[in-house]
């Protein structure tokens, strides 16, 4: 049984203690029935009753070494031997060298970082970082966005799981999005309407956030010429490009990063997810050299206990490493055309497909229900609604048959371990060819 069906009536005993004291993320408490989860292996996880998952989404976007990566595993232990917390002040060999190996795998001249514990606090101090350089406090960001859940991260976020929390910090404006399958605006127009933006804003805006390929809302894609252009633009408008990849860093996309896929350095990026492979919490927000260097004679007023938490920088130095020795970036490009062609296969053969998109080992499959008008299963509202959705049901099927897959809104988000075979890859394909199904009965007529 999958958890997206599971009742409280189904729930175990340790399921029932989580449920009764421990608060669910995102969620109508009264909704919320935890599967627990007993084993893991290569990419695959195993629940109390035995069911066997192919994880095809890497739990949240974020497994990226699937759950056998030994090298992380043993630096871990042999990291919480040696010091298993030492305060900032302090420095171990592992953050100074993994400081080092993010300036070399980042682009350009991105130099120096600040760890931190998570992609919301990368975000976080990314824009404090962007505000203190410039001396400016406006943030433009997209309507199709999640940067995070702490105050400036939800602030920046255009998802609606931010409306909760609005007013938010001041500053903060929002932008349309590269969206060719769900927008008015064509994506080129889109940037022309941010260049107006900061025209009419004046010399106020600090930088510009973005994913360059953006996640949980969607998968979206941009033209190659997007992503450079937008960059001339903040510049012009003496914004700095912060680059949000959280999700699309370390080998999701083909690329160390999502920013490589267009060939873009920005000012300021923030990582966390794959930058450990999940195996610890770690987020880091690098700089270039010119910001780096402004915080010699200025403070960078900002800091917290667990900045480079020596376990957690341990965990993300093995994991580049195993990156870098498993030839993985790479691989995962290869491996990402396969997938690519299954799941166009898989489109041709089920109606209930409006659009398919992505890179690498990062591909979104949106749904219609109506596919000449484009109408959608779910709608931005049900993010923040009571209920389950059409799309929660295809992803509900595909769990009975033995693959875990992840949607946000509209779009089933396919991003498996970068170490995830072909033969797997079909099986999970396999898995989703019975879920659309629950997809294609439910179109109108």
């Amino acid at each position: 049984m999958s958890q997206q069906e599971t009742s409280a009536d189904d729930l175990n005993e340790i399921e029932q203690m989580d449920r009764e004291h421990v608060f669910g993320t995102w969620s109508f408490q009264k909704e919320v029935n935890p599967t627990q989860i007993t084993d893991t292996d290569g990419v695959t996880f195993t629940d109390a009753d035995g069911n066997e998952y192919i994880d095809f989404s890497s739990q949240l976007m974020c497994s990226n070494l699937g759950h056998s990566a030994d090298k992380v595993k043993t630096a871990v232990s042999e990291q919480i031997d040696e010091a298993a917390y030492v305060a900032p002040n302090y420095t171990t060999e592992a953050r100074a060298k993994l400081g080092k190996k993010l300036a070399e795998v980042t682009p350009g001249d991105l130099s120096k970082t600040f760890f931190s514990t998570s992609g919301t606090e990368a975000v976080e101090a990314a824009i404090k970082i962007a505000r203190f350089y410039t001396g400016k406090q406006k943030i433009i960001s997209r309507y199709r966005s999640y940067h995070g859940a702490t105050y400036g991260s939800i602030s920046v976020t255009g998802d609606p799981r931010r409306l909760e929390s609005e007013p938010g910090i001041p500053g903060t404006i929002k932008a349309p999005d590269p969206y060719a399958y769900g927008s008015t605006l064509d994506p080129m127009e889109s940037l022309e309407y941010i260049d107006e933006m900061l025209e009419l804003e004046g010399d106020t805006v600090a930088a510009v956030l973005v994913e360059p390929i953006v996640g949980s809302n969607g998968i979206l894609v941009p033209p190659d010429e997007y992503l450079p252009r937008l960059k001339e633009i903040a510049h012009d408008h003496g914004a700095l490009l912060i680059c949000d990849e959280v999700m699309s860093g370390f080998g999701r996309t083909g690329e160390w990063f999502g920013s490589d896929v267009f060939d873009v350095e920005p000012d300021i990026m923030t990582m966390a997810k794959g930058l450990t492979g999940a195996y610890q919490p770690l987020g880091a927000t690098i700089v270039n050299s010119e910001i780096a260097e402004h915080f010699e004679g200025n403070m960078l007023c900002h800091g917290h206990t667990y900045a480079g938490h020596p376990v957690a920088v341990a965990a993300g130095l093995a994991t580049l490493e195993t990156y870098q020795d498993e030839n993985l970036i790479e691989r995962s490009s290869e491996i990402g055309e396969y997938l690519a062609d299954q799941i166009e296969n898989l489109a041709e053969d089920h109606p209930s497909v409006g659009d398919t998109r992505g890179v690498g080992l990062f591909r979104g499959i949106e749904l219609t229900k109506n596919s000449e008008e484009r109408v959608p299963f779910g709608t931005r509202e049900d993010k923040i609604s009571s209920g389950s959705t059409v799309v929660d049901e295809v992803s509900a099927t595909a769990a009975e048959n033995g693959t875990y897959v992840a949607n946000m809104i509209n779009t089933l988000i396919i991003a498996p371990p970068l170490t995830i075979t072909e033969d797997e890859i079909d099986d999970a394909i396999e898995a989703l060819d019975a879920g659309l199904e629950i997809a294609d009965q439910a179109m109108e007529n």
